[in-house]
């Protein structure tokens, strides 16, 4: 069994709770999540099964959509609503204020990552120093650059002043919370995040998640098609068909680009290497014995194909 499955993480759930449902419900321990969702959020976690999980990284680097409320007028120790309140302020910003100070953190920043976070400071976890009564204000958090691809209000609370939903498209390693709380200090008057629900990680939506009690239904049909992405879907690439591979090829070696010249492939054509090197998805692509059953996925360099990632057993 290889593959990623979308899954729908409902509220209350750790991310290696889902990992160990899910260990349970296909009979294997090969299964890794691709990056964390507080127990409560919700929303798109993509979990890999087998071969798969040596492409996490791959997966868990590709960009993010997440739905959160952010509350003004209150921090709290954990930046989001079920943390221990530090300070309440009146709101007074109008809805013209609080939209340009959203808008203002499209485009990279200096985020620091909240207190309650799996980061390392001095060789610990962030998360187990703030257990240990340890706080933002005496334990040194370096800032890190983060990408706000773009990130919108799409809802005002109209029963609740200073409460309101964004929908933010972000790159790898942002905190939502952060930001939440980094809105409400522009504003003046803090802020932390409410409801939080990931609606996107690269090509897997929210739409065509599963929750674990509909794959749980299906496994015991067998049906395991019907939930388990092939990898070379998880993570897209020019698919390179080399039908007989050199032994060199399937032990881990890296092969010259115009050796594959002869085989088949889907798009562009092997040998336009100008082309192939112009397409948005270069420099990797997947080499595979016929279509989405792959040998590796492969970093094209100086005329050269080098394995990032081997998924033939072999290999494994």
């Amino acid at each position: 069994m290889i593959g990623v499955i979308n899954v729908y993480k409902e509220k209350g759930y750790t991310s290696h709770d889902v990992v160990a449902v899910l260990r349970r419900i296909l009979r294997t321990k090969k299964v890794g999540h691709t990056g964390t969702l507080d127990p409560q959020a919700e929303g798109v976690l993509p979990v890999c099964v087998g071969r798969a999980t040596k492409l996490a990284d791959f997966v868990m680097s590709e960009n993010k959509t997440y739905v959160a409320e952010v509350i003004l007028g209150m921090t709290t120790d954990t930046d989001d609503n079920w943390g221990k309140v530090q300070t309440s302020s009146p709101v007074t910003a109008t809805d013209t204020e609080i939209l340009a100070a959203v808008q203002s953190f499209v485009g990279g920043y200096m985020q620091v990552p909240p207190m309650y976070s799996a980061i390392k400071v001095n060789g610990e976890r962030l998360y187990k120093l703030a257990r240990k009564g340890e706080t933002g204000e005496n334990i040194k958090r370096p800032p890190r650059k983060v990408e706000i691809f773009n990130i919108k209000i799409v809802e005002f609370d109209k029963n609740a002043n200073g409460v309101f939903t964004i929908e933010v498209e972000c790159g790898k390693g942002t905190y939502i919370r952060s930001l939440c709380a980094d809105i409400g200090k522009k504003l003046g008057c803090g802020a932390c995040m409410g409801n939080l629900t990931r609606t996107k990680t690269g090509g897997f939506t929210l739409e065509t998640a599963f929750r674990l009690s509909q794959i749980e239904k299906m496994a015991q049909a067998a049906e395991y098609s019907k939930f388990l992405t092939p990898i070379t879907k998880a993570f897209s690439a020019t698919q390179i068909i080399c039908e007989n591979p050199p032994k060199s090829l399937l032990n881990g070696a890296a092969i010259e680009f115009a050796a594959l010249a002869p085989q088949k492939t889907d798009s562009p054509a092997l040998s336009q290497l100008q082309q192939f090197q112009q397409s948005p998805l270069y420099p990797f692509c997947w080499i595979c014995t016929k279509k989405d059953e792959p040998i590796g996925l492969y970093k094209i360099k100086n005329g050269f194909l080098y394995p990032e990632v081997m998924i033939y057993a072999s290999n494994s």
